[in-house]
């Protein structure tokens, strides 16, 4: 087909098939620089994608949620457009889109092909340049329309900021159903934007903090199904599951390294001290990285794999540290009013988000690597447990308000502008965020 060129890039975990070209782009009169405090909105149409059935208007209406909840984005209301789009590999009539201040414009078209695969293509111009920025297409299971729509998204988004989008992707997560007495605390997973959750457990052991691998569809998590808290790693595709190791005492806050070939976590000792240990998953050798009298736990590593960032009450207080992978050169890094908790450090590498409790408020903010420059960006009666989106500009986190029976999650950009509430079936504490699906 003119304007495209067909190479094939297989995303194998969801047997999506890709083929898709981004063209020499000319230069957009309209980017958006990600690094500054306050960003306008940028108006964009989207156009229902021509279909013979219901998938175009679906696909078209998920790109424009994505793209919305980013902060960045306006998508122009369908009903002021002027034109028609009646053929998407036309350029639009751009002065019509002029009128209504539209920046930039999406179109596209899904089709089935002979053996039920739906194929999707899109492109994206610039109006006031009057050319193509973006054509590509896409093949994919009809069951992953959705997919598709995410990965599109995260087309413009990238096109328009120079960054990688995060639409793709997906959140672990606890939900949590029943009487606050008795609880079910099952692990669920769903897209980013909170639709096709399901079950990953029964809900017959309490289960807390999961978290993905890195290179991997697979996660780790605590349960307490001996009655005691354990550490065991699921496949997510295929279900199975393993114990990493019996320890004693109490096991906490399990987190991957960088390359998924190690865990990092607490562990309590019968003195009631607890201390961070990594463990490698291929030998299971464990090795100590703390060995204080104090309370070290909430253990993260950076991008890197260089640094871990953790809690320790240490100096009489919860606050940050920051040490060498090996335990290294352990040093403060938060210095502020209130307690710290939950510190993870950002894929970008640039920053540390982090629970703080101060006064009777809990605060969800980030500082950078040294601890300067603390930002407080949300506050609320009981928030906490931030995660951080792939490209490293938005958080997720839970929050319960006063009087509330239970937990829902929330995501907010690192402006502190853009706060959303996640749809979750139920309650929900303790999200992860995926890396970029495969």
């Amino acid at each position: 087909m003119q304007n495209f060129l067909r190479a094939t890039l297989a995303i194998a975990s969801l047997a999506v098939g890709l083929v898709a070209l981004t063209l020499a782009p000319a230069r957009a009169l309209v980017e958006i620089d990600v690094n500054r405090g306050v960003v306008e909105p940028v108006p964009i149409a989207i156009t229902d994608f021509l279909s013979g059935g219901a998938h175009g208007a679906q696909i078209s209406s998920v790109i424009a949620a994505d793209l919305r909840r980013s902060g960045l984005f306006a998508p122009i209301d369908q009903a002021a457009f002027i034109e028609k789009i009646s053929n998407p590999d036309a350029a639009p009539r751009f002065e019509d889109w002029k009128v209504i201040n539209a920046q930039a414009i999406v179109t596209g078209r899904v089709t089935q092909e002979p053996g039920g695969r739906l194929k999707t293509e899109f492109r994206l111009w610039d109006t006031y340049a009057g050319t193509q920025l973006v054509g590509e297409q896409f093949f994919a299971e009809e069951r992953n329309w959705r997919r598709i729509a995410h990965i599109i998204a995260d087309r413009i988004y990238e096109q328009f900021t120079g960054e990688k989008g995060y639409f793709d992707s997906r959140i672990v997560y606890v939900d949590e159903s029943g009487p606050r007495d008795n609880r079910v605390k099952r692990l669920a997973l769903m897209d980013q934007d909170g639709a096709n959750p399901k079950y990953l457990t029964d809900g017959r052991a309490i289960v807390l903090t999961p978290r993905f691998s890195p290179e991997r569809q697979e996660i780790t998590y605590m349960s307490y199904e001996s009655g005691q808290p354990q550490v065991y790693l699921l496949q997510i595709e295929t279900g199975q599951r393993e114990l990493v190791g019996n320890f004693p005492g109490m096991t906490f806050a399990p987190r991957f390294n960088p390359t998924g070939d190690k865990i990092i976590m607490s562990l309590l000792r019968e003195d009631g001290n607890s201390n961070i240990f990594a463990m490698d998953l291929r030998t299971r050798t464990t090795q100590r990285l703390t060995d204080t009298n104090a309370i070290d736990t909430s253990p993260s590593y950076s991008p890197d794999g260089s640094q871990v960032v953790f809690t320790s009450d240490r100096g009489g207080r919860a606050q940050i540290y920051a040490m060498g992978a090996d335990g290294s050169n352990p040093r403060r890094i938060s210095f502020g009013d209130g307690t710290y908790s939950t510190p993870v450090w950002s894929p970008r590498g640039d920053l540390i988000a982090f629970t703080k409790q101060s006064g009777n408020e809990f605060q969800i903010g980030v500082m950078r690597t040294d601890g300067s420059g603390e930002r407080i960006l949300s506050s609320g009666f009981l928030q906490e447990g931030p995660t951080w989106s792939p490209n490293g500009r938005v958080i997720m986190f839970f929050r319960q308000e006063a009087g509330s029976a239970g937990p829902k999650l929330y995501s907010i950009d690192l402006t502190g502008r853009n706060e959303q509430q996640i749809p979750t079936p139920n309650f929900a504490s303790d999200p992860a965020w995926s890396p970029l699906l495969k």
